[in-house]
């Protein structure tokens, strides 16, 4: 059985938080181990940064959570579908983030089984991270 769980997020830098506190329950729910569980907290916000964020002059208006949650596995894919990013920079390090993002993908394939980046030369942008069940 596959349960989904599916947010919109305000791009505001602010709300990963809710997003951490969220993936984390749920993984929690699905009887993840505590290390799994924070090891997915890092992981989502990475990859919240990294897609509404790195490269672009301003954060996303709103950006797009999805869990599916598996016996064995969550999947975790975080989309900028709509790539509007009119929320102001206003704080370093985010004025002068870097382009690829490369150490936040670093850190998300430490973390998780598999990851997934799409898009990131069209019209929208995500991430999609696996993590299993051992």
């Amino acid at each position: 059985m596959k349960d989904m769980l599916h947010f919109t997020i305000p791009g505001k830098p602010e709300y990963a938080q809710a997003v951490k506190l969220a993936v984390g329950s749920i993984a929690g729910t699905a009887n993840f181990s505590m290390e799994a569980v924070e090891d997915l907290k890092i992981a989502v916000a990475e990859a919240c940064k990294n897609v509404t964020c790195h490269g672009f002059p301003g954060f996303s208006n709103t950006y797009e959570i999805i869990c599916q949650v598996e016996e064995h596995e969550i999947t975790i894919t975080v989309i900028d579908k709509e790539m509007e990013h009119g929320l102001e920079k206003t704080r370093k390090p985010c004025v002068d983030c870097p382009q690829e993002g490369d150490l936040s993908v670093f850190v998300m394939r430490s973390l998780v089984d598999t990851i997934e980046i799409s898009g990131e030369n069209s019209d929208y942008r995500s991430i999609k991270l696996v993590k299993r069940k051992w």
